[in-house]
């Protein structure tokens, strides 16, 4: 199976999936389909006992294409991300479906749906040098890809809320201080860090790990579709605010955004 967007590397029980586009690894619609095909690859392969996913050069992924949704504005500047929530969701879902661990590998920068993205796996390592921001706020837009459903659960309401209503920069050393990764490595040793984690997995009752999974899903599961929904619904409309055009435009311009509150 060949991919435009991503690299899907199987070998000795992992199954390794490195997003690969411009802007540290921008989520648009064709990363999204090759990352849901690449997902359900190793879902249905027998071989593979534990999946990570991580990003290509200096970033894991910044969160949706803001150069593709300004490209995208006219006439109807929803449209690009009802098409792009619909593919996430249907990502997120098949990181919590999956019947193996999913390791979230944070090798740089990650924000927005890279953020959702890593929320939804089992476990997160990250490099030191890697930040992490919410940012959808900042632009106009509301979270997505069940975010407003993880992170209390890993984080805390309170702390949460701060995310929604700061957007701070978060160092990886502080997202560990949070609960909202499970290990910080060294830059130079963050791949054997990752790889050590792997091969435990690999080495340990994949059956039983699956169904203890599944028992963890149980408890979410009956909600995490219906937030997703509305999820989907709120960034839709946000999209369609003045403030949105002026976060997303002064985002790309480089620019401190003046919010109108419409």
């Amino acid at each position: 199976m060949s991919f435009t967007a991503l690299v899907l590397d199987k070998q000795e029980g992992k199954g390794t999936i490195t997003l690969k586009r411009p802007h540290y690894n921008a989520l648009n619609l064709e990363l999204a389909n090759d990352l849901i095909q690449a997902l359900e690859n190793c879902c249905e392969d027998d071989s593979v006992k534990v999946l990570i996913i991580t990003g290509d050069g200096n970033g894991f992924c910044s969160g949706g294409d803001l150069d593709v949704a300004r490209d995208s504005e006219q006439p109807d500047p929803s449209d690009y991300w009802k098409h792009l929530t619909r593919r996430l969701n249907r990502i997120i879902v098949d990181i919590r479906y999956v019947r193996k661990p999913v390791i979230a590998a944070i090798n740089g920068p990650v924000a927005g749906a890279g953020m959702s993205i890593i929320a939804a796996c089992d476990l997160r390592i990250a490099t030191r040098s890697a930040v992490l921001k919410q940012a959808w706020t900042s632009v106009g837009l509301v979270p997505d890809g069940a975010w407003t459903l993880f992170m209390p659960l890993l984080i805390g309401m309170g702390r949460t809320s701060e995310l929604v209503f700061m957007d701070p920069v978060l160092s990886a050393d502080r997202a560990m201080e949070m609960g909202l990764v499970n290990a910080v490595a060294d830059d130079d040793k963050f791949l054997e860090t990752v790889d050590n984690w792997a091969q435990k997995l690999i080495n340990g009752p994949s059956e039983a790990f699956a169904r203890a999974k599944e028992l963890l899903n149980d408890a979410m599961l009956p909600i995490l579709e219906a937030q997703l929904s509305r999820e989907r619904r709120e960034i839709v409309g946000a999209a369609l605010t003045s403030d949105y055009k002026e976060g997303m435009h002064a985002f790309l311009e480089k620019r401190m955004p003046r919010f109108e509150g419409k």
